[in-house]
């Protein structure tokens, strides 16, 4: 037990090292950029103000939004989620797979879950001992299930999850600008050292790493950038992207997405004027989430559930099309998805009138 207490702490120390270094190269290119380059290289007075003004203003929302995504705790699913006592001591005494299901099945019949394994089992962390939420994973590295979790980003030391996502894209966004900022207004002072236009003084150094720095944290983080608006654009995680999570009907790469503008709300939230800033406004609770049609296009027009049912019906299919959200009951009952008795059309009738349908964007 002490070997392994002792590794744990180790691992935390390191942890730490990437924060460490990103937090050195953040305080040189301050005194860098301030000190060097706009007191004692710049003559222009009035340059000087312009320059300190703007670097000051993408400096500032650059540290806020990397502190708030250092220091923001995983959220990690609620109480209702863990097996009772009484549940876990007989999930524990089973070995029967099977047996383990039918005592998950029942603690999760009244819970807000869509999503299963590939083999159509609920998703249950042994370690936690807790029946996963839609789109929660278990993080290694912090030992926790964390909510929407995304990855573990060693540079920030933490879970990017429900909780800190739009702190993780605005870091990268004031970084990009950070970076872009400081490279295009040295680039006329590097040009002039680098020809020798500019006396050499302690300042050339700083000015001339100053700029290849810059340039090369803004190209390595336009991809990462890039690809995380492509993610949210999608409603998808690192995780999904890589693997489809799975619904009643099998995986479903679009299973989240209801719309461009939708999906970057459910990240930024409803109002507008807090997009940019580093404070929590991400919609829902982080154990549910909407959900959309398995077989939905996300590039084809919205169409009403009545839509749906007649084009459903008039191919063939005896049933409506269903939401993933329309009933977590609906999930764990393999033997019968709609209401027992009466035919078949009058139980498409009886769907389609308690269908709720979820509004979805092109």
């Amino acid at each position: 037990m002490a070997p392994s207490h002792v590794l744990r702490c180790c691992q935390k120390v390191l942890g730490w090292v990437p924060v460490f270094f990103i937090t050195l190269v953040v305080c040189w290119s301050y005194y860098a950029y301030v000190v060097e380059l706009c007191i004692f290289t710049i003559a222009s007075t009035g340059e000087k103000v312009v320059y300190l003004v703007i670097f000051h203003l993408s400096f500032v929302m650059f540290v806020w939004s990397y502190w708030k995504t250092i220091f923001s705790p995983p959220a990690t699913p609620s109480e209702e989620f863990c097996l009772s006592k009484t549940d876990r001591e007989q999930y524990e005494r089973e070995e029967a797979p099977e047996s383990q299901q039918e005592i998950l099945k029942r603690a999760a019949k009244d819970l807000p879950i869509y999503t299963t394994t590939t083999s159509k089992a609920i998703r249950y962390c042994d370690r936690c001992q807790l029946i996963k939420p839609d789109r929660c994973h278990h993080c290694s590295a912090c030992d926790i299930c964390v909510l929407k979790m995304d990855h573990h980003c060693p540079w920030v030391n933490n879970c990017v999850g429900f909780s800190n996502y739009k702190f993780f894209l605005l870091f990268l966004t004031y970084s990009l600008l950070y970076c872009l900022f400081i490279a295009a207004t040295v680039l006329q002072y590097f040009i002039k050292f680098w020809t020798n236009d500019l006396q050499d003084t302690h300042a050339k150094f700083h000015v001339l790493f100053l700029f290849f720095v810059a340039a090369m944290f803004f190209i390595s983080i336009l991809s990462l950038f890039s690809y995380h608006c492509w993610l949210v654009s999608k409603n998808r995680s690192t995780i999904e992207a890589f693997r489809a999570p799975s619904f009643r009907n099998g995986p479903d790469k679009n299973g989240f997405s209801l719309g461009f503008s939708k999906n970057i709300k459910q990240v930024f939230g409803d109002e507008k004027k807090y997009w940019l800033l580093p404070i929590f406004t991400s919609l829902g609770d982080g154990c549910s989430f909407p959900t959309r049609l398995v077989i939905f296009d996300p590039e084809q027009p919205a169409c009403s559930s009545e839509n749906s049912f007649t084009k459903n019906t008039a191919t063939g299919h005896p049933f409506p099309i269903r939401l993933h959200n329309e009933s977590q009951n609906r999930l764990l009952d393999n033997e019968n998805l709609w209401a027992e008795g009466g035919t078949p059309r009058e139980n498409s009738r009886a769907g389609a009138k308690s269908h709720v349908a979820v509004s979805v964007e092109g």
